[in-house]
């Protein structure tokens, strides 16, 4: 019996500790967001310069979000030129080129929302990469700029 309580208790304990190591570093996780922001950049759609891809914010700098621990974060805006009058048609385009973008360019995991769908005064797009521990929300609004990306790491020590 001491012996099975024994085994379970260093079992648990060894499950924290390697739960613990496997939290991305700070370094990773900004390297990781810097590569998005070049991808971004670099990417075949945002590059036109119809789209007017404006970086707010770039993620070269901590900033303090909890005792010792920081994150990183970046900030962009971008339009996408309304074809159409329909608003509704609008947002749904700019809002698949923006999920492809952000799933096949920068490979981000997306959690669709349903209940925005047919939502006309914009939409938000959520995605994230679990490790490094990124996060980006997207907002699409029927008005410029048609994008507007807020991506930020985890708050994590350096």
């Amino acid at each position: 019996m001491r012996v099975t309580r024994l085994l379970a208790i260093g079992l648990a304990l060894a499950m924290v500790a390697s739960g613990c190591a496997s939290e991305p570093s700070l370094k990773d996780a900004a390297a990781e967001l810097q590569k998005d922001t070049h991808r971004l950049e670099t990417d075949d759609v945002f590059k036109n310069p119809l789209k007017k891809l404006n970086i707010l914010e770039r993620p070269d700098r901590d900033i303090p979000c909890d005792k010792g621990k920081f994150r990183r974060v970046m900030r962009a805006v971008a339009d996408y030129e309304r074809k159409t009058l329909d608003v509704d048609g609008h947002l749904d385009l700019a809002q698949g080129l923006m999920e492809n973008t952000l799933a096949r360019v920068l490979g981000y995991r997306l959690d669709p929302d349903p209940s925005q769908t047919d939502a006309e005064d914009g939409r938000f797009i959520y995605g994230a990469k679990e490790n490094p521990g990124i996060r980006v929300i997207v907002y699409v609004a029927p008005e410029v700029p048609t994008w507007r990306l807020h991506a930020t790491t985890a708050c994590l020590p350096r």
